[in-house]
């Protein structure tokens, strides 16, 4: 054969193993597909299988129950054969993995998605197809700690058609301040809503690769308070004019100048806590530590509505003709508990407690705002049933103060004349459908300073104290709204920075937890 024939055979050889070639590649592809299309149906089928023989299964048990509910008791186990079939089960759990617990997939969290690819040496994702079509999912938890990151910002000026241009600088919490909002803002959730001492979180500060100075924190928490004075202002205003509040007072230790009778210089200081309960702000006052009626009185006196709080005179003060804008109702929990003190012994004691209890069963047959109950259905709920009950308390009162053995510095006998001093306040709980039954809410509050308390042990000063009032309403505040304290403090101070001083409370309003919004980027 000639050269070019040869030349021409060839190429119709390798065009016909081309072609052979690719309809193997189509074949694969085609095994490769009804492979998949296999796998996913048998996965089906076994899912269906397994729900088949789960509801088998609850078949069975459900008959093997009713089948043994007809017959005769089985004759009881031993403790030796008890505690053999507890440690099958036991077993059984950890082969399953995990225990037997469902695994927790925190749908709350930010979440990042990474693709994983092979990498063996020989994997070439240009020759490789897919095997799957979904990818095996896996997931890990990461946590990052508190990360401190220095920017330097080179700011460039130029001159132009005879300007000058300079790049701006960045804002900073405070003037002449290299701090940033989100600083402080970490400074303040751990001290207020984690309750860290100051020295505690230099130290947390320093693990992570800061060192921070006593006084820079100090005076950097001082600052803040200032800068945070307008929307302390802003947030007390909101909770009082709250037609439906909720008061109490707490304690702090407090160093001052003078001592005591045992000669250390420190003294009780008290914070006055009000919630307003549809806004859901929480306002605290420090006025010097003074429990003083005065104080309060000042501050809930020009109040209009529903005032809730405990049976410390000042606040039954408001129940009188010279306020006549409000109505105080008490807390049922108060006055159980001091029935409950009486001790297990007491069957008049321990009768009130019942029939408290009885009113509390009664309340949370319903929620207003679940399965459509609303706050008139509640009072007409509350009419029906509270009458009875709270007459009967009564009865028992009136048969508690007939006996003639009762004395007068008794437990019982404290208890009955608290119960008598709040009668009408408690019968004003159920003239609303919408008041709480006790004073919880601001209690729960509380428990964020007594947690203070004991880790702080005290405030350095009187100054100190107001500070923390002022820190701690924005603090809790954002705890009631379920705001997140960091990301809400970096974006306030961020943004007000350069607000000034005389801006109206109006513009503060919309900072406030339950209007804030996070300003985009």
């Amino acid at each position: 054969m000639k050269k070019d024939e040869i030349i021409e055979l060839l190429k119709e050889q390798i065009k016909e193993l081309r072609d052979d070639n690719n309809r193997l590649l189509d074949q694969i592809d085609n095994l490769i597909k009804e492979v998949s299309s296999l796998k996913e149906a048998l996965l089906q089928k076994g899912e269906s299988l397994s729900k088949q023989q789960r509801l088998a299964k609850g078949l069975a048990k459900l008959v093997s129950n009713t089948s043994e509910q007809q017959h005769a008791p089985q004759p009881a186990m031993s403790e030796e054969e008890r505690q053999k079939r507890e440690a099958e089960k036991a077993d059984k759990r950890k082969a399953g993995k995990n225990n037997g617990a469902r695994r927790d997939m925190h749908y709350e969290m930010e979440e990042e998605e990474h693709v994983v690819y092979p990498d063996d040496p020989d994997f070439d994702i240009n020759k490789a197809r897919l095997f799957t079509t979904t990818p095996r999912i896996c997931v890990r938890y990461e946590c990052v700690p508190m990360r401190f990151i220095k920017h330097v910002y080179k700011i460039h000026t130029y001159a132009q058609d005879g300007r000058l241009f300079e790049g701006k600088t960045p804002v900073s919490a405070f003037l002449n301040s290299s701090y940033d909002g989100s600083f402080i803002a970490g400074l303040m959730e751990l001290r207020y809503i984690q309750s860290l001492p100051v020295e505690r979180i230099i130290n947390y500060f320093e693990s992570h690769g800061f060192m921070l100075k006593k006084p820079t924190a100090h005076k950097l928490i001082e600052k803040a308070s200032g800068l945070f004075e307008n929307l302390y202002k802003c947030i007390r205003q909101t909770a009082l004019s709250d037609p439906y509040k909720a008061a109490d007072e707490t304690y702090y230790k407090i160093l001052v100048p003078e001592k005591n009778s045992k000669g250390k210089g420190v003294r009780k200081g008290y914070l006055w806590v009000v919630v307003g309960i549809n806004t859901r702000m929480i306002y605290l006052l420090y006025d010097d530590g003074s429990r003083s009626e005065r104080v309060i009185l000042n501050e809930l006196g020009g109040c209009k509505g529903i005032i809730q709080s405990d049976g410390y005179s000042p606040y039954r003060k408001l129940e009188s003709d010279a306020y006549p804008h409000i109505t105080r109702i008490p807390c049922l929990q108060h006055i159980k508990r001091k029935f409950i003190d009486c001790g297990e012994n007491d069957p008049d004691a321990k009768r009130i407690v019942e029939l408290i209890n009885t009113l509390y069963q009664n309340e949370h047959k319903h929620k207003i705002g679940v399965d459509g109950w609303t706050v008139e259905q509640n009072l007409v709920h509350r009419k029906k049933y509270a009458p009875n009950i709270l007459g009967e308390i009564k009865d028992v009162l009136d048969d508690i103060e007939e006996q003639r053995d009762l004395l007068p510095k008794s437990e019982l006998q404290e208890a009955v004349t608290y119960l008598r001093n709040e009668w009408n306040a408690v019968v004003d709980i159920f003239n609303y459908g919408d008041t709480y039954l006790d004073n919880n809410i601001v209690e729960r509050m509380n428990r964020y300073i007594s947690l203070s308390r004991k880790n702080s042990l005290f405030f350095g000063s009187h100054k100190g104290a107001e500070r923390g009032a002022t820190l701690y309403t924005i603090a809790l505040t954002c705890r009631m709204h379920k705001v997140n304290l960091f990301e809400y403090l970096t974006d306030v101070i961020n943004r007000t920075a350069e607000w000034q001083p005389n801006t109206t409370l109006e513009k503060y309003r919309e900072l406030l937890p339950d209007r804030w919004k996070k300003a985009n980027g």
